[in-house]
């Protein structure tokens, strides 16, 4: 997730429309936390699979129609965005959420995770209204039964001076996720940070934080565009350390670009990684952005398929 434009708001119609039903279907959405990215399953049979879905802010609606284009593209589920400031991050709002599961539940898709793309333009390490955002994450998560919190650190909200850390930045985040993260822990849910950092300034704020409730949303497309290892960094983050993925190569099809995916299957191969990868994609101008969704979620399910 780097910066996007901010997405039109659900409406106050379209969340009428589908509150009632979703009152009767969020229940039979699944709440219980399975171990995050671990190889076995919760028994400690069969190994659990990759699932693939893709990010709400790619289709810019910020609203559950969202979920019909998902649903064409083929994926398995949606990363949900929290909002932003117009609609006061929408996704706290009960009727909101109720909404949005309703639509998952109409398109048989899941609600994989949710992210602060807002937080790109009002920062956590300077700004009171993302701090009381990360708080209520830990709420909507609950609310919809996911595990990850995307915290995004782009734009206005990148933590780095240069290639250095931004030290009264990261000292001021370090200290809202220690005190977030005793809760989200309680609640089964982690605080992925995304950022341009690298893999040994990622483990600095992990290790200062010290909770497996904070852990790296790895995007492989923004870290090889910085020039890192990704298939090393990857590795020696450890399954442990990452919570989710963004898969995405900088004006290229999945397979087709500067990313070796292949090489990426082997590294979480390596760490016991099986788990969410959202598309977070570029669109072919020429084909368009379903078709090229499409093409990029087939290759995807190639690479990283369910049964692995």
């Amino acid at each position: 997730m780097t910066d996007r434009p901010a997405s039109p708001s659900v409406t106050r119609r379209s969340v009428l429309a589908t509150a009632a039903a979703a009152t009767a279907t969020a229940a039979s959405i699944s709440t219980t936390f399975a171990p995050l990215m671990a190889a076995e399953s919760p028994g400690g049979g069969a190994k659990r699979g990759f699932k693939i879905g893709v990010c709400e802010w790619m289709f810019g609606r910020g609203n559950p129609t969202s979920y019909d284009a998902a649903k064409e593209i083929g994926v398995d589920g949606m990363q949900l965005n929290m909002g932003n400031v117009a609609n006061d991050m929408h996704l706290r709002k009960p009727e909101v959420q109720q909404a949005y599961l309703a639509a998952a539940k109409r398109t048989g898709l899941a609600v994989s995770s949710i992210g602060a793309a807002e937080m790109n333009n009002v920062p956590l390490k300077s700004d009171p209204r993302a701090a009381e955002w990360l708080h209520d994450s830990v709420d909507v998560a609950k609310a919809l039964g996911v595990q990850v919190i995307l915290l995004a650190f782009f734009a206005k909200g990148d933590l780095l001076n240069g290639k250095e850390l931004d030290k009264a930045a990261v000292d001021h985040v370090v200290e809202l996720l220690k005190r977030e993260a005793p809760r989200a822990e309680k609640e089964g849910v982690i605080l992925g940070i995304e950022s341009w950092l690298n893999v040994e300034q990622h483990l600095h704020i992990l290790d200062r934080v010290k909770s497996p409730a904070v852990q790296v949303y790895y995007d492989v497309g923004n870290m090889h565009l910085r020039g890192y290892d990704i298939y090393a960094e990857i590795r020696q983050l450890g399954a442990k350390r990452i919570c989710e993925v963004h898969a995405k190569d900088y004006g290229h099809i999945f397979g087709q670009g500067k990313v070796d995916f292949k090489e990426v299957r082997k590294a979480f191969d390596d760490i016991g990684y099986r788990g969410w990868i959202q598309i977070e994609g570029a669109t072919d101008k020429a084909k368009g952005q379903i078709e090229t969704f499409k093409l990029d979620r087939a290759y995807l399910k190639e690479v990283f398929p369910a049964d692995a």
